[in-house]
């Protein structure tokens, strides 16, 4: 997985000390709720090129109730899921509050109301488990920017280990 260029300052928290966009923010763009949504935070975007956030792991997610009862363990299409969640906060937000700064190739009001899905999940490994307690925290960038495809990179870590990693096309 190739790593990102890094820009030359990244976003950060609001200047009211605000996270840059919490869960209300995140609602705002993404067509997934509770309990399906797994993005609680974007702590840092460099539009058009980066995003950071995370996700609280807390017991009360629905899907312990099954995964495993007595050894409650993340399940790693939902850690692929949050990671594809994170890309598509980079590009949704890219979009919606940095139009200017797009790729001058890019034609980026054809990105208006539409909705992005799984078109490809490559190199997709998994490192550890994520259990209740834990903090996961998602970046992605960008590996290629299309009119109706993309490739992001994602990874997933837990108190700075490797968790997960994929690099995941999306159709939109």
């Amino acid at each position: 997985m190739t790593e990102p260029r890094q820009a030359d300052a990244g976003q950060a928290d609001a200047p009211d000390g605000r996270p840059l966009y919490d869960v209300r923010d995140i609602m705002a763009v993404l067509p997934h709720r509770p309990p399906f949504l797994l993005v609680d935070r974007v702590e840092t975007l460099e539009p058009w090129r980066r995003i950071r956030a995370f996700k609280n792991v807390t017991i009360n997610e629905p899907f312990f109730q099954g995964h495993f009862p007595g050894l409650p363990v993340m399940p790693g299409v939902l850690i692929v899921e949050a990671m594809a969640q994170a890309s598509s906060l980079l590009l949704t937000l890219s979009a919606r509050d940095h139009r200017a700064a797009a790729p001058a190739d890019l034609k980026v009001g054809d990105l208006a109301g539409r909705v992005g899905f799984f078109a490809a999940c490559d190199g997709v490994k998994f490192r550890r488990q994520v259990v209740p307690g834990d903090r996961l925290d998602l970046e992605a960038w960008f590996l290629r920017l299309g009119s109706r495809i993309w490739k992001v990179a994602g990874r997933a870590t837990v108190d700075g280990r490797r968790a997960a990693e994929a690099e995941m096309t999306a159709a939109y």
